[in-house]
């Protein structure tokens, strides 16, 4: 079965398209990755297997959850998943998640690009005001990324989180949507405007 890639938000290296059970295999091959789940959370504990992540995402599909798969923009490889959880339209809040899943395209920009996409659908297709992650001091790579796409420290739960005789804490962070600036979505606005 191939799976269609839809390009729903495109950045200079990567793009994010809908979530497809076609890709129920990557997710339990990354979500079994001790160096991808361990900085991600409850993943790097929990039994993970094609069957239960193809339940999970046919769940999301049917839920509309607000969850995509990054794309590599030139080779279309899917090497990752973003996602908007607990959207609260009322208030306007929603909480972040992002996992780049195959390690051939950590530390290269991918994942501050999609958190930006990401960040743009957010705020500028569902009209968000505020998104907040939570993330794990030892993590320093994800700090940076999310910094650098605009959030701020709000707060630290101390050694929230114990792997083995180890403590560290569990980092709050959020973006408000005056402090972010659309890089995709009001480009695409002007672009209709103009024609």
């Amino acid at each position: 079965m191939i799976s269609m890639l839809v390009k729903k938000l495109i950045g200079n290296h990567c793009y994010l398209s809908p979530i497809s059970l076609n890709h129920a295999e990557l997710w339990a091959e990354w979500m079994n990755d001790l160096e991808v789940t361990i900085p991600l959370g409850d993943e790097a504990y929990t039994i993970i297997t094609v069957e239960n992540q193809r339940d999970l995402i046919s769940e999301m599909i049917k839920n509309n959850v607000h969850v995509f798969s990054i794309c590599d923009i030139e080779t279309d490889t899917v090497i990752g998943r973003s996602m908007l959880l607990g959207v609260d339209l009322v208030n306007r809040t929603a909480r972040f998640g992002i996992a780049i899943g195959n390690k051939e395209f950590w530390n290269k920009g991918y994942g501050q690009e999609a958190t930006k996409l990401t960040l743009d659908y957010g705020f500028n297709l569902l009209n968000l005001h505020s998104i907040m992650l939570g993330t794990f001091s030892f993590n320093e790579r994800a700090i940076k990324c999310y910094k650098n796409a605009g959030f701020k420290e709000i707060g630290r739960r101390r050694q929230a989180r114990i792997i083995g005789d180890k403590k560290f804490d569990v980092v709050f962070m959020d973006i408000l949507a005056e402090e972010f600036e659309s890089s995709e979505v009001l480009k695409v606005l002007q672009e209709q405007e103009e024609n």
